[in-house]
């Protein structure tokens, strides 16, 4: 359920009116005016405001905000400000405040500084919902409700007292009796046996490694909490305004590792994802690229919101560097290409005192005059044309498989190799797909891969028998599926599948795994073709896969290191290392054996995307480019294109395609 209001695409941001006096505000409206702004995050962090001491509410504060946007015709995305409970609150209830794993509990001062399982805390989270909701409703400016703000981010898990009551009763609703737990958690290894529910604490801080599988559990459980008091709100907005979409703000796909946002999606009316570049990352505009991606598939390929981005520099990384001229432009329409309907950032006005006052915005303490401010009011009209996007779908013929409860359970303790990171080898086969030029979805091992050409499993270290079975049906049925090493070794408890390596994936990649050999630091291996290998070696012992390159140096050498394993109607590939370079070509053989279609010649600094009926060209190089073939009209410019369209250096080109492109 999308918002109905702002029609085309929703531009905005997270504002704070409560940080400046009422002569601003006025200005503010004028500048949003200006802008093209149609949409407002409002009351992120105002609890202390709407409810200055327990049950007394104020908000003819917030009503002549409210009531001024909307005579400017600007819309609302009204929050909870749950994120941020107030002094009086914590001072009546300090057993909320969250405990760390090292059992050090926080202190007052930050932002998500209550517990999600704290009795005390649900109860007056219900409350000022309650009459935040019974207030606003039926308020013609209000469009969506957005709840808390970026669960997980800081706060992932919490060791308090509620946290372990609330923990104990999960693992009872869980598993059937304390034989199944102690089964399933192999309590067997370090005489771990528990005969009674209260025995059981949470996976606190030791000093050797804690029980795998009851870490996995406790991060499922943690982030179900977080679930529970998201939809104790959204649930009471619902009942109290019906037919409002109901929301929360992701705190960025790919880098927020403590939620599940396969299960959040399903409790959510429309996803909202957050997005900040990592400002000294080489080519960070491909991880701006994933993050959409995710965004998009989480949301089951629909439309989604780009709830937060920045306008310039951030201030909370080591360096923060601001971004150049035509960066915030080519970052905005690249979530836009990739399914987002709005623009939106934090904040509307940089914050003149805070923690994070040094952070960009819309207006920037420059002020009006600066070049940061026209560049806003440029991308506002760049957005009104390309209202006709709103609501098209991207498609995708490459599926990329992305699994949290995988990545948190192959990032605990004591694994072959510091060197197996989930976010390594996922990133690497996602820069090799994007420099290809080829669009991806991201799914869950699960999820129907049907209508997808070639499926990439990067990192799919856990997985269930029905997973992997998956997986074997999708390349019987013609797939394509080409896994990376260290994949299909454990089951949902963190278990090892019974038998050699790879577990659950041996019979349709046709093969055993009988010796791992990660590698030393910097070491490398030499595969035949000309490549290098490094982090990782094993043993591999065919069994119907057929060796399409060997390791040819290192404790492998002779063996193989990329096979191939045809299986019904299609193929599984499987790759034993991580080529220093040359992942790129590998990829490319296993799409062009899978008829995957994409611009050929167009150098990697080139970012294509196609969305509904409108292409996006993305130049990210200090060099234009030419793209052939190119049929339609400019929506920037209004420009008639027949054959080769020319995009300048660091711009963006859109073109609305003649005809839908097959």
């Amino acid at each position: 359920m999308y918002p109905e209001r702002p029609a085309g695409i929703a531009y905005g941001g997270d504002y704070n009116p409560e940080q400046w006096p009422r002569e601003v505000h006025e200005e503010d409206v004028a500048l949003m005016r200006e802008a093209g702004v149609n949409l407002v995050s409002l009351g992120m962090f105002s609890w202390a405001l709407m409810e200055p001491e327990e049950g007394r509410h104020e908000f003819g504060w917030l009503d002549e905000i409210v009531d001024r946007l909307h005579a400017a015709g600007i819309a609302v995305d009204l929050a909870t400000p749950t994120a941020a409970p107030p002094a009086w609150f914590t001072a009546r209830h300090p057993d909320t405040l969250p405990v760390g794993r090292d059992g050090v509990r926080i202190g007052f001062g930050g932002r998500q500084n209550a517990c999600s399982s704290a009795p005390a805390f649900r109860e007056a989270t219900a409350r000022l919902v309650r009459a935040l909701a019974t207030h606003y409703r039926g308020h013609p400016a209000v469009v969506m409700w957005h709840v808390h703000n970026e669960y997980g981010a800081p706060l992932g898990e919490c060791y308090c007292e509620h946290s372990v009551a609330a923990w104990r009763d999960w693992l009872r609703h869980t598993y059937r009796d304390l034989a199944e737990l102690n089964d399933a958690w192999g309590t067997a290894f370090w005489g771990q046996r528990y005969t009674d529910w209260a025995q059981i604490d949470a996976p606190r801080h030791n000093h050797t490694a804690v029980n795998p599988a009851q870490r996995l559990d406790f991060a499922r459980f943690s982030d179900g909490q977080h679930r529970e008091h998201y939809a104790l709100q959204r649930d009471i907005l619902r009942e109290i305004t019906p037919g409002v979409p109901v929301t929360t703000n992701f705190a960025g796909t790919v880098n927020c590792k403590s939620t599940d946002l396969w299960q959040w999606a399903r409790e959510l009316d429309v996803v909202a994802n957050d997005h900040y570049l990592k400002a000294e990352q080489p080519d960070n505009h491909i991880d701006l690229a994933m993050s959409a991606d995710l965004a998009r598939s989480v949301a089951g390929g629909e439309p989604w919101m780009l709830m937060e981005h920045s306008a310039g520099a951030v201030n909370w990384q080591p360096r923060n560097l601001a971004k150049r001229p035509g960066e915030m432009r080519r970052n905005s329409l690249a979530h836009v290409a990739r399914g987002s309907d709005s623009v939106l950032f934090f904040q509307f006005r940089a914050s003149r005192f805070g923690a994070e006052k040094f952070h960009s915005a819309m207006v920037p303490h420059a002020g009006a005059g600066s070049t940061q401010w026209r560049e806003i009011v440029e991308l506002g009209a760049d957005l009104r044309r390309l209202a006709g996007v709103r609501g098209s779908r991207v498609r995708a013929d490459v599926a990329l498989v992305w699994d949290w409860e995988s990545y948190w359970a192959l990032e605990l303790d004591w694994r072959p190799s510091v060197d197996l990171r989930f976010r390594e080898r996922a990133d690497a086969f996602y820069e090799a797909l994007w420099r290809e030029h080829v669009t991806i979805d991201f799914v869950h091992p699960s999820a129907d891969m049907s209508r997808y050409r070639v499926v990439v499993a990067p990192s799919a270290y856990l997985l269930t028998d029905a997973s992997a079975k998956n997986l074997h049906r999708y390349v019987e049925a013609g797939g394509n599926l080409l896994v990376s090493y260290f994949s299909g070794i454990v089951d949902e408890h963190d278990t090892i599948h019974p038998g050699a390596y790879p577990g659950a994936l041996r019979e349709v990649l046709g093969l055993s795994i009988e010796e791992f050999h990660p590698l030393r630091e910097h070491e490398t291996v030499a595969v035949t073709g000309g490549l290098d290998g490094r982090i990782w070696s094993e043993r591999i012992h065919p069994a119907g896969a057929v060796a399409e390159r060997a390791f040819a140096s290192g404790p492998d050498a002779g063996h193989p290191a990329l096979t191939r394993h045809d299986l019904g109607a299609g193929t599984a590939w499987y790759l034993a290392t991580a080529p220093v370079t040359g992942l790129r070509e590998l990829l490319a053989g296993v799409l062009d054996r899978a008829g995957v279609s994409r611009p050929r010649g167009l150098p990697d600094t080139l970012e294509l995307v196609r969305r509904g009926h409108h292409l996006f060209l993305i130049n990210h190089g200090d060099e234009p480019v030419t793209v052939e073939g190119v049929t339609g009209t400019g929506v920037f410019d209004g420009a008639h294109h027949d054959g080769p369209v020319t995009v300048a250096a660091g711009a963006v080109t859109v073109v609305e395609e003649q005809s839908p492109h097959p």
